[in-house]
């Protein structure tokens, strides 16, 4: 009989407690489907059913100390959250970075102390402090290194920006006025985890995918033929007849051009 090899994470750091209910969202599933019927994502559909927890990446609560009440799962993500109670009574979700503890405090604020969890300004945050979630634009939240186990470091300050390593090796300007959270993101054992099976894919959400060269013509430019043929060009193709070798498929941002190095290629 064969054994299952999915790894068991270890979540004994969560706490048994129910969602907070008031932070919670139900969205309808639409299977890669757009307003008009038509699947404009392919490979998705089913999945367990799951509430969307509504989780601060900014700055909600400025100045204001709050305290980690619990850790919890997110169906929606891949690291951890926690939900932090403040002062003035109100409690939101954050995510958890690695090693805080429930009771813990926490602030974000202008400068702060140096402590796991706290959030500040880059240009209060000292050259090799590693950070996550990084804004682009101040007071717009964070929108870069929110990964379970990643995180960013800083490696000079110069001017009004703050050079950052990202977890890619890539080296970006980010204006210093825009806020990051100390630490890195909770979860690095994620990337140890084995899907195990086909049953659990299918409970993410994620429909199987078929190779072209199994379909027939009208279906994929790769079809066709007996037995296992070739596909018969010079170039694959996408489903839709554009070649797919070396095309690049990132479109030129606006944030190109506070890249100071590229990522480094991986050696083969």
């Amino acid at each position: 009989m064969l054994k299952n090899t999915a790894t068991k994470e270890n979540f004994k750091m969560l706490t048994k407690k129910k969602p907070e209910k008031r932070l919670l969202l139900s969205f309808k599933k639409r299977g890669g489907r757009a307003g008009t019927g038509r699947i404009t994502m392919r490979h998705q559909g089913g999945g367990a059913k799951r509430l969307y927890r509504i989780v601060d990446f900014g700055e909600g609560k400025i100045d204001i100390k709050g305290k980690v009440i619990s850790l919890e799962y997110d169906p929606n993500r891949t690291s951890f959250i926690m939900l932090v109670e403040y002062a003035d009574g109100d409690k939101k979700y954050r995510l958890a970075p690695q090693q805080i503890e429930v009771g813990q405090e926490v602030i974000c604020s202008e400068k702060a102390e140096l402590n796991t969890g706290n959030r500040m300004k880059l240009k209060n945050i000292p050259s090799g402090t590693p950070i996550f979630n990084i804004e682009l634009e101040p007071g717009r939240g964070g929108k870069m290194v929110k990964g379970a186990g990643t995180s960013a470091q800083i490696l000079s300050h110069e001017g009004k920006y703050v050079h950052v390593q990202m977890p890619s090796t890539e080296v970006r300007k980010v204006l210093q006025e825009c806020f990051a959270t100390i630490g890195a993101v909770s979860r690095p054992e994620l990337r140890y985890r084995k899907i195990g099976k086909a049953g659990r894919k299918r409970h993410m959400g994620v429909r199987p995918t078929v190779r072209g060269s199994a379909m027939i013509p009208p279906d994929h430019p790769h079809g066709g033929g007996e037995g296992r043929a070739p596909i018969g060009m010079p170039h694959p193709k996408t489903p839709w007849g554009k070649i797919a070798k070396g095309v690049k498929t990132r479109k030129r941002n606006w944030t190109n051009k506070f890249i100071v190095q590229r990522r480094k290629k991986k050696k083969k």
